[in-house]
Formats: C-alpha cells, structure tokens, sequence
C-alpha cells in the first residue's frame, strides 16, 4: 500500500516537472525585460510550485558545469571539445529531480572531451 502511494506520488511529480522547466525558460526571457512587476509574480508563482513540489518529497538534483561526470547520476546528451573541462560538464540543459533516493529523472548534459 506504502509503495503504490510512492508510485502515484511520483508519477504526479514527474508529469509537473515540464511545468518547471516552462517556468525556468519563461523567467529567462522575462528577465530580458525591466517589468519588475511581471518578474516578481512569475517567480511567486514558480516558488509556489516548488515549494509544494518539495513537501511531497521532490529535490533537485544538485550538478553544475565544472563538476566531473558521473553517468550514475547525469545524462550525457553529447560531447564537444572542452581541453580545459574534459569529462566534465560544460553545460547542464535540463536539471534533474529526485524523489527521496531515487532520481526520477537524470540531468541532461554536455560533457568536454
């Protein structure tokens, strides 16, 4: 019975994390513009989300560019050439999530070769 409960949980949560990359894209180009206002609802808005996304046990996963490659925990999406960053990330295109222990979906990628 617990396990269904996580099952569906997750379920949920991954069918809500497009919503939060919409809303990471929408607050980039919004930010191009000086309409303070519309800036800060859009990321009430989005904290709102998270935060409730967050109570039901979802986490972001913690990568960034410079961090070494770990295919146990990232997504390598392609390679390009990066001397000074090889077998590392150059660039992280869409952030991954977790769910306790779990990841529910990995962290897309380019790594320097």
């Amino acid at each position: 019975r617990i396990e269904l409960f996580k099952t569906a949980n997750q379920d949920v949560l991954l069918a809500l994390l497009p919503v939060l990359d919409d809303f990471d894209r929408a607050l980039a180009e919004i930010k191009k513009t000086d309409d303070n206002v519309l800036i800060q609802g859009v990321e009430l808005i989005q904290e709102k989300l998270k935060s409730t996304l967050v109570s039901k046990g979802l986490e972001e996963v913690e990568i960034k560019v410079g961090d070494v490659f770990n295919a146990d925990f990232a997504e390598a999406i392609t390679q390009i050439p990066a001397p000074k960053l090889k077998g590392k990330i150059v660039d992280v295109l869409e952030k991954g999530y977790k769910l306790g222990d779990k990841i529910i979906r990995f962290p897309k990628v380019v790594i320097g070769q």
